[in-house]
């Protein structure tokens, strides 16, 4: 099979550590997109991954450990719900509260490697791929 050398610029690295960081962090400002973003983030996490610039992946790590770690805690935190509401004064305040700590874990952290993500000195890459006939 006849290869080719295709080329990545630095901005679509650049935009490819950010996608993650992106979804998640609207997700959690508007909870109604979390379940959206579970499934959508599956798809932007597999495609980055492997990414041939190593940075790429770094950052989607850390920032999967976020997302996902806030989202597998909340079914946890969830199941003992009466518990919570009893706790935190109400549903209302029990929605606030699990709310708020979402946003304040995956927001400054996220703003924190976009800033990052920026300063980064990404380069154009040349990869070869198969070409298909």
């Amino acid at each position: 099979m006849k290869k080719i050398e295709k080329i990545i610029s630095a901005a679509q690295c650049r935009r490819s550590a950010q996608i993650f960081l992106i979804g998640s962090m609207l997700a959690v400002i508007f909870p109604p997109l979390i379940m959206v973003w579970i499934a959508a983030s599956i798809f932007v996490y597999a495609s980055a991954a492997h990414h041939p610039d190593c940075r790429v992946g770094e950052y989607q790590r850390w920032a999967g450990y976020r997302f996902y770690g806030v989202v597998g805690t909340l079914v946890v935190i969830l199941n003992f719900t009466g518990e919570l509401k009893a706790l935190l004064g109400g549903t209302v305040n029990m929605w606030l509260t699990v709310w708020a700590v979402c946003v304040l874990v995956v927001v400054p952290l996220g703003i924190r490697d976009m800033v990052r993500i920026n300063r980064e000195n990404w380069q154009d890459m040349t990869v070869e791929v198969e070409a298909h006939e």
